[in-house]
């Protein structure tokens, strides 16, 4: 029987710190804190925690996968920042899944999916994939009600903001990490644009 890669997975885009590890049997063990703030003090202490209990350290793992949004601006930069640092220290690769395919996961497996995800400000993330984790398309930034009016039909509709952490580190475990880059994915640009030097007014002497 061959062995699966020890997977850390690591969801920190919605109001909870969530964590798993996939173990080379192919169990999962989970570890979830719902919190809005405080990821940052948490993580490293809770994934001491749940590597313990499983009889495992930061040398047995093989990879580490984390969701790269949309979501919490500063929840994903702390989930990001944690697998990177651990992939560096450990010389394993570090696996990227944008959180609407996280998402996607958790619906039945060979049917067609739509993700929704409140965007607040009125709007909402939407992307649609022929089965869970196949997107037929970008994710988009919409006005909530062209988005729900982009949900296709006879899909499978996923409203939740929570990934299904332990779906994850199975993904990742298999993903390809040419094509899984651990890098941040707003989907909605940035509300503060850089000033260029044409923006800038010169003062008059």
């Amino acid at each position: 029987m061959s062995h699966l890669p020890i997977t850390l997975a690591i969801d920190t885009a919605a109001p909870r710190l969530q964590l798993a590890v996939l173990r080379a049997d192919g169990t999962v063990d989970v570890s979830v804190d719902d919190i809005a703030t405080g990821h940052a003090e948490l993580i490293f202490a809770r994934i001491a925690t749940l590597l313990a209990r499983n009889n495992l350290g930061y040398a047995d793992l093989a990879r580490v996968v984390v969701t790269t949004g949309p979501g919490s601006f500063t929840g994903l930069r702390i989930g990001l920042s944690a697998a990177r640092g651990i992939a560096l220290a450990r010389d394993i690769a570090a696996i990227g899944v944008p959180s609407l395919l996280a998402l996607s996961l958790a619906a039945p497996a060979n049917q067609a999916v739509t993700v929704l995800l409140d965007a607040r400000r009125e709007e909402a993330y939407v992307q649609s994939f022929a089965v869970p984790g196949r997107p037929i398309a970008p994710a988009r930034i919409l006005p909530m009600n062209e988005a729900r009016a982009a949900i296709v039909p006879g899909s499978t509709l996923l409203e939740t903001p929570f990934v299904d952490i332990a779906l994850l580190a199975v993904y990742g475990a298999a993903a390809d990490p040419a094509m899984h880059r651990p890098e941040p994915d707003y989907v909605r640009a940035a509300d503060a644009k850089p000033q260029t030097a044409a923006q800038i007014a010169r003062r008059t002497p």
